[in-house]
């Protein structure tokens, strides 16, 4: 793992070789061996070395490697760290996944969402619902995909690995719902699907669909906040959890009170305790203060 320390049977790591066949490293590239070829701390035999491969893998309880991808594919997301492998992995888990892929599309305001790709054991479209709420039990709500593909074969390189650059660009529409769509019905949900649209880079957007369902999460419903109290929607972070469609968010909303700015502001303000307290520091350097703490 990323601690170094052998993960248990089941658990996505990075394989590492080790033994009297290791090469000693690379030719002329004294830095890539620092990188790849590091002590192995599971031999007794002094200088022994282990290379980490990059390839993500998992012990099966049958004692044999199970190969989930590339530790290269490794991505971040609003602050999360992603192995795509592992979506990979609980993607092709599902009965009637047979091969599955997962990349990080970027849209062009920037948004970065997962794309899963997937080709079906008959051929026929899987309910998006279905495989995203089977996914959600098995991975962290920011691991879930909020599109997906099917595909008739995914693409494939000379070497029979999976050409990402060739898996087609996703319509950014709305995803396959059980939820039937339906227009906004007053003046609150047009400017609540507004703000929806805006924030999770989709063309249509209908009153009863499940936020979390289009793809929304944890810090992109804090944008959705601030984007709806802006246009004068009253809500809290915790509304957009307790009300996860617009229909039912616009019935807790308040009318908010667009403020105008005051222009400058002149006068004497009294100093506040801090303030005080620092001058009567009598520091040499009065313009120059650090306040440092360490944190482990």
């Amino acid at each position: 793992d990323r601690q170094f320390e052998q993960t248990p049977i089941g658990v996505p790591g990075e394989l590492c070789l080790g033994g009297v066949g290791l090469a000693r490293g690379y030719h002329d590239r004294s830095d890539l061996t620092a990188e790849k070829f590091v002590p192995d701390p599971f031999s007794r035999k002094r200088g022994a070395r282990l290379y980490r491969t990059g390839d993500l893998v998992r012990w099966l309880p049958s004692g044999e490697l199970e190969f989930l991808g590339r530790l290269d594919h490794q991505v971040k997301i609003r602050g999360n760290r992603i192995e795509l492998g592992e979506i990979e992995a609980a993607l092709v888990e599902q009965e009637k996944v047979r091969e599955g892929a997962v990349t990080v599309f970027e849209d062009s305001a920037g948004n970065k969402r997962l794309v899963a790709y997937y080709v079906s054991v008959d051929g026929t479209p899987l309910d998006e619902g279905d495989l995203r709420a089977d996914l959600k039990r098995r991975l962290p709500d920011y691991m879930v995909p909020s599109v997906f593909m099917l595909l008739e074969s995914l693409p494939l390189t000379q070497s029979g690995k999976v050409n990402r650059k060739s898996l087609p660009a996703p319509e950014i529409v709305r995803p396959q719902l059980k939820t039937q769509y339906v227009h906004p019905r007053n003046e609150k949900e047009q400017t609540m699907v507004d703000v929806w649209k805006s924030i999770l880079g989709l063309e249509q957007v209908g009153v009863n669909d499940n936020f979390f369902e289009l793809g929304g999460d944890s810090i992109l419903s804090i944008q959705i906040v601030t984007r709806a109290n802006q246009a004068g929607l009253g809500i809290q972070p915790r509304h957009v959890f307790q009300h996860q469609t617009i229909a039912e968010l616009a019935t807790v909303s308040e009318q908010v009170r667009q403020s105008a700015e005051q222009g400058p502001v002149e006068g004497v303000v009294q100093a506040s305790p801090i303030q005080n307290w620092f001058f009567e520091q009598q520091l040499p350097d009065a313009h120059h203060f650090n306040l440092s703490v360490m944190l482990q």
